[in-house]
């Protein structure tokens, strides 16, 4: 086997589908079958079951799938690398940031990246941390930062936690529920301004609420832009579910509360540093990684 043909097993694996498989790697849907054949062939294993129209792996073809991934990363990590040693300059820089870590630390992260790197070309990615993972791997970012609790640990990912941030609802000076306690309930008729959450979490929102396990919590607002969600608590009776660190702001200007629900589940974001394991950082995203690290320390210190 060859590395073209693991990248057409992953296209496959990615797409379930020959014919958007074939178009992403450039290649005829005859020849794109014929390589997958061949594959098949050379290993002696069923890679992908194909019942009812849908196509997906095998037992055998994920486990062939886990270690392709590994092997074209640590590929392309050999071509990056030995690029780097012929440029022997800096580039370009590009990561990632999720809602929270955007909020409290990338501001002065980025500021001290152009300080010391003023001729290089940043483009920041971000979202939550399933949508950054997915660009890591394909190897558009060097890393992000971001809630990582949903991350489970590969081989191939290196995950460097920096802090937790702890947090709670929040509304407006002058809310109906800004003092005394209050159960979900009545918080949940206000409507609640989130970061997109995952659905283990939305569940147990919704046995707290009494609703159908097989149906999943609405909230009035689901939105990866922090401030966008502090800036709707603030000029509606939306609720916005927050760490301290992010509200902070609105919170010591007294334009936001913090509720009292006394049925709410403890709310935190793990904040970690995502790279891939075997790939070379660019001197760049070596010295980024090590501003969020300082931005953490100063935030230790002084919150």
């Amino acid at each position: 086997m060859n590395l073209n043909q693991l990248e057409h097993l992953l296209a496959l694996d990615e797409t379930r589908h020959f014919a958007k498989a074939a178009n992403k790697v450039h290649l005829s849907q005859p020849a794109f079958s014929r390589s997958i054949q061949a594959l098949e062939k050379q290993t002696g294993l069923v890679l992908f079951e194909r019942k009812g129209g849908e196509i997906r792996p095998s037992p055998a073809g994920q486990f062939l799938i886990e270690r392709a991934r590994a092997l074209l990363l640590e590929s392309r990590s050999l071509e990056r690398d030995l690029h780097l040693f012929q440029r022997g300059e800096v580039g370009d820089l590009a990561f990632g940031v999720g809602p929270f870590p955007c909020a409290t630390l990338a501001g002065n992260a980025i500021q001290a990246i152009r300080e010391h790197y003023p001729e290089v070309s940043i483009r920041t990615e971000t979202g939550n941390q399933t949508s950054l993972l997915s660009l890591l791997l394909k190897e558009e970012i060097e890393f992000f930062v971001a809630d990582t609790r949903e991350i489970t640990e590969a081989p191939y990912l290196t995950i460097e936690t920096l802090m937790r941030q702890y947090g709670h609802l929040y509304a407006r000076q002058g809310h109906p529920l800004a003092r005394g306690a209050h159960r979900l309930e009545a918080a949940w008729s206000y409507g609640i301004a989130t970061v997109k959450l995952p659905d283990a979490l939305k569940i147990q929102l919704g046995k707290l609420l009494g609703h159908d396990d097989r149906k999943l919590p609405r909230f009035a607002l689901e939105c990866d832009d922090a401030n966008l969600l502090h800036k709707v608590a603030l000029q509606t009776d939306t609720l916005v579910a927050s760490t301290d660190l992010a509200a902070q702001p609105w919170l010591e200007s007294g334009e936001l509360v913090t509720l009292n629900v006394t049925d709410f589940p403890k709310l935190f974001a793990n904040v970690s540093i995502v790279s891939l394991s075997n790939r070379t950082l660019s001197p760049v995203a070596r010295h980024a990684m090590e501003q969020f690290r300082d931005q953490q320390i100063q935030i230790g210190r002084n919150y």
